[in-house]
């Protein structure tokens, strides 16, 4: 069975074919489980329809993240900062459209200027999604320096060799852990890297475009890009030992020493404890 999981405040969030869990380091130190039972909205039909299941995926994975954020916040800060549901679309509204300003409408701008001197319309899109990774490195490296987004790339790691040591079926312990890499070729800023050279190679074909449709078609297809990258990745997952598939989950495994950093024990014990919880509830008995 496949696991996939996401650092949160403090914690960790894991996820099975019908069921998350999320465990926090509380503030008197314990760790704090919660578990659902809930069904992927990949696991129907739409989970057979190539490119589809891909954004849907992105979806849902963005709606859970947010739940399992908000879980983490409330149990390691309190009650006082639990968010409402119009808390929660507010921040995903503002996330979205900072999103959107940061890697759309900035990169469609500078290519819009520079129309005005380069003649081909091919390399001028080229050149947008250059800018469009830039500004994508410039945004994570500027976040490495927070200190508490330090921690939660800590989480980051940690989740990752825990993974790492179930999919060897390893016993989940700390010292098994601690062994393997933090850098996994399933993680979410690998699946952003590809979506970033997707979009180069489908916005390329586009051809010269006015500032507002090269905005609105790169917004419109979204779901596309999102769609080819997922296809991607669960092939380079599929034939992971192949030359081809290395290659092209290199550059996501280098950009994922922005995004993680080598974990602390008890780090490493949260995660060991969101794995566990997430495999009970799915049914598998040996959790070591």
């Amino acid at each position: 069975m496949q696991i996939g999981g996401q650092a949160v405040i403090e914690g960790v969030m894991m996820r099975g074919p019908n069921s998350f869990s999320v465990a926090v380091r509380t503030q008197s130190n314990g760790v704090k489980v919660h578990k659902f039972n809930t069904k992927s909205i990949t696991n129907g039909k739409i989970g057979k329809i190539p490119i589809l299941r891909g954004f849907m995926a992105l979806i849902d994975s963005l709606v859970l993240g947010i739940k399992a954020l908000n879980i983490s916040a409330e149990e390691y800060g309190g009650e006082e900062i639990k968010l409402s549901n119009k808390d929660i679309f507010f921040a995903m509204a503002m996330g979205i459209g900072l999103g959107i300003l940061l890697f759309i409408v900035f990169p469609a701008s500078i290519a819009r200027i520079l129309q005005n001197s380069i003649q081909s319309a091919f390399l001028v899109n080229i050149l947008e999604g250059l800018v469009r990774i830039g500004v994508f490195l410039i945004y994570l490296y500027s976040f490495s320096f927070i200190k508490d987004i330090r921690r939660v790339f800590e989480y980051h790691g940690a989740e990752h060799k825990v993974i790492f040591t179930y999919e060897k079926g390893e016993p989940l312990t700390v010292d098994n852990a601690i062994k393997n890499s933090r850098l996994h070729p399933r993680c979410g800023t690998s699946f952003l890297l590809i979506v970033m050279v997707v979009s180069i190679l489908v916005f390329s074909i586009l051809g010269k475009q006015t500032l507002l449709l090269r905005i609105v078609s790169r917004i419109a297809l979204i779901p596309l890009v999102a769609g080819i990258s997922y296809e991607m990745i669960r092939l380079t997952s599929k034939y992971r030992d192949s030359k081809l598939a290395k290659f092209i989950v290199s550059p996501g495994l280098a950009l994922q020493y922005l995004t993680t950093r080598e974990p602390t024990p008890d780090q490493i014990e949260v995660a060991i404890e969101a794995v566990k919880s997430v495999l009970s509830l799915e049914g598998v008995s040996d959790v070591g």
